[in-house]
């Protein structure tokens, strides 16, 4: 009779999978007089049991959905998404831009080393008949690339595609693993300052053609950072590092920036003190003015030489414009975390991002609001030296551009059109 008991058990536990918390199951010789007949019931029992918990009969019980950090469209969505992107095209094409197209995985090799810290979110593939393979971070590297492989010294070109990062989504945020970017770049000799110019242009021309709200695009340099780093004491193999801190100003309050400069990143108190001073600055330019008087910037060879002499001399004049009429701020806090930036960097942001306003008065009388933050909707920068880390005798090419954010534009547009759908329903209903 234990061997029956025995059996009970072994076979509850295959029925229901161990689901021991629904039924207990005790040995067989504590229910003494028991039969065959009985256990035959009992089993019965279980196999229904188990018929009503849904067994896997050995089968992955498989759940429907897309995979984290994608998402599907409906018509509705795409068609936003396709207005978009034709307003962008044509003020691409408008600016002289031809259209290219590169693979969607990269050599690992070709990717590798370009993106400081970030390198971590790249999605590496496994071993494909002896080619180690990464799907594509961004546009810029792989646009290099390209650039090296024909031997093109000067082109205009926008490329819109999709891009991978194995980052911590955000949906509501227009964050994702899997999303498009829209690039304008300009590689080539021209007069300073000329073709971030017309970057900095485009990105006013598409945010205002998009009626997206007020915003403000913020630019630095990261010729002004490196001597800024110098001044503050921080350690030439140091400067990239600091600088990848520095970026998440806009996602992380000053004392958690300074406390990861410190603790993690292994800088002294004194030199977090002294950026936390530089990266509070902002302006237009009587803020270029004030650095080139500034006792600690005076005091160093490589911030006067190599950084003000050659950039805010340009700035000066080239503010005075942007200030003016494109709403352009100088910011000391911008840092734009890649490593493969050389100069002029530049990121917009929305001032009123994505407000629904959306009526309770049928509620309460009152109107409430709700806002979402996407955080910035356009970057880019200067990097001269990114063609020539590809080129066999390291030959350079001078390039600037620009990527617009589309998926977080896509979450502001698609917010507006439900706040507007809503409120054409409670009127009709009214």
């Amino acid at each position: 009779m234990n061997m029956l008991g025995m059996f009970c058990v072994r076979t509850f536990s295959g029925l229901v999978g161990f689901r021991t918390a629904t039924c207990v199951v005790r040995p067989l010789h504590s229910f003494p007089g028991i039969t065959v007949a009985q256990i035959d019931e009992e089993v019965a029992k279980l196999l229904e049991l188990k018929a009503r918990l849904g067994g896997d009969d050995g089968k992955h019980q498989f759940v429907l959905k897309t995979a984290k950090g994608t998402r599907d469209y409906n018509p509705k969505q795409m068609a936003i998404r396709e207005k978009v992107f034709n307003t962008i095209i044509n003020c691409f094409k408008r600016h002289g831009a031809e259209t290219i197209d590169t693979p969607v995985f990269e050599l690992k090799e070709t990717l590798t080393g370009k993106y400081g810290e970030d390198s971590k979110l790249i999605y590496d593939l496994k071993d494909q008949g002896g080619e180690l393979l990464s799907l594509r971070y961004d546009l810029t590297v792989p646009f290099a690339r390209y650039l090296a492989m024909n031997k093109i010294t000067n082109i205009k070109r926008y490329h819109i595609a999709k891009v991978y990062r194995r980052d911590n989504p955000a949906m509501t945020r227009g964050r994702y693993r899997e999303f498009y970017q829209c690039d304008f770049d300009i590689a080539g000799q021209y007069d300073a300052m000329i073709p971030d110019a017309e970057c900095l242009r485009i990105v006013h021309e598409i945010l205002s053609e998009l009626d997206l709200g007020d915003f403000r695009i913020k630019v630095n340099d990261r010729r002004i950072l490196d001597g800024m780093f110098a001044v503050c004491g921080v350690p030439d193999d140091k400067f990239r590092t600091i600088c990848s801190t520095v970026d998440k100003l806009d996602k992380m309050p000053w004392e958690d920036v300074k406390k990861e400069m410190v603790n993690e990143k292994g800088l002294s108190e004194e030199a977090a003190e002294q950026i936390g001073e530089y990266v509070s600055m902002q302006g237009g330019k009587t803020l270029a003015e004030r650095l080139l008087q500034d006792h600690k910037i005076s005091q160093s060879k490589q911030a006067c030489a190599v950084v003000f002499e050659k950039s805010l001399f340009h700035y000066r004049f080239y503010f005075i414009f942007f200030c003016l009429y494109y709403g352009v701020v100088f910011d000391l806090s911008l840092a734009r975390g890649l490593d493969y930036y050389t100069g002029v960097i530049y990121e917009a942001l929305l001032t009123q991002a994505g407000v629904a306003q959306i009526s309770t008065e049928a509620q309460n009388g009152a109107t409430s609001e709700e806002n979402v933050s996407v955080g910035s909707v356009a970057g880019g920068g200067r990097y001269d030296g990114l063609v020539g880390m590809f080129d066999p005798k390291g030959r350079k090419v001078p390039c600037v551009g620009v990527s617009i954010g589309i998926e977080r534009i896509f979450s502001i547009m698609e917010q507006k059109a439900e706040v507007m759908e809503n409120k054409s329903s409670c009127l009709s209903h009214g």
